[in-house]
């Protein structure tokens, strides 16, 4: 038999640059970290608003999203909630009424994809979240959502290879000529966003941990800190002080 090599996996050609969201429902994170010009917006859901001290509630939710949209993201992915599809149907649209850049999170349950798939129907763009199987992310592209989000750090705790199973996702979605961008979450270390990244992934949700780590490379800041030092010491400089 003949010897047969792997495709290599690459980006969907429909939306190549990568794009990141910090993960994060605090608003002084977002004031801190939205104007360092690398997120593309925020993604929040209801255990994020807890944890920040914000309610759980549209109207809430309102006034976050006009914050954000302030503060120049792009989009914002909120999560609708609810114990029946109608529920989280009812919540989603009031979500989606809230302002363009809002992209409705709906858990990838039986329940959820119903409610998706009427939420679409009305023109909401949609994540499917809480996913942690190849075969979710090509239930999300049949139905035609904007985005799947993979949960990487709680799938490697389960025992899988978060890394391959994410990357197969991506590869599933390439196969098959989808638009969906896989939005890897649940990220514990910047190296997992470089190796997914090598799989074609472009599409990341950081916490503000994350984000520190991004930022924090020593021999960047050395170099930068000896062009400061030189600048400085130039006369010319003081000509435009």
């Amino acid at each position: 038999m003949e010897n047969q090599t792997q495709a290599p996996l690459v980006a969907n050609s429909a939306f190549p640059e990568p794009r990141f969201f910090l993960d994060s429902a605090d608003l002084r994170q977002w004031e801190t970290w939205l104007p360092a010009g690398l997120f593309f917006g925020v993604t929040t859901n209801p255990i994020l608003l807890r944890d920040a001290g914000e309610a759980c509630s549209c109207d809430n939710l309102k006034v976050l999203v006009r914050r954000a949209v302030d503060l120049n993201a792009r989009e914002v992915q909120v999560q609708t909630w609810g114990m029946s599809v109608d529920a989280m149907v009812r919540t989603g649209r009031l979500l989606a009424d809230m302002d363009p850049c809002v992209v409705v999170k709906v858990p990838a349950t039986r329940n959820g994809t119903a409610a998706a798939t009427k939420l679409l129907a009305d023109g909401a763009r949609i994540t499917m979240t809480c996913v942690f199987a190849v075969h979710q992310a090509l239930t999300a592209a049949a139905l035609g959502a904007d985005y799947v989000a993979p949960y990487l750090g709680r799938m490697t705790d389960q025992g899988q290879n978060g890394i391959q199973a994410v990357a197969q996702m991506q590869a599933s979605v390439n196969k098959v000529g989808s638009s969906l961008r896989v939005l890897a979450a649940s990220i514990r270390e910047v190296k997992d966003v470089t190796a997914l990244a090598g799989y074609g992934v472009n599409t990341f949700t950081l916490s503000t941990v994350i984000a520190s780590q991004w930022f924090s490379v020593d021999a960047t800041d050395q170099a930068a800190e000896v062009f400061e030092q030189a600048a400085t010491a130039s006369p010319v400089l003081e000509e435009y002080l």
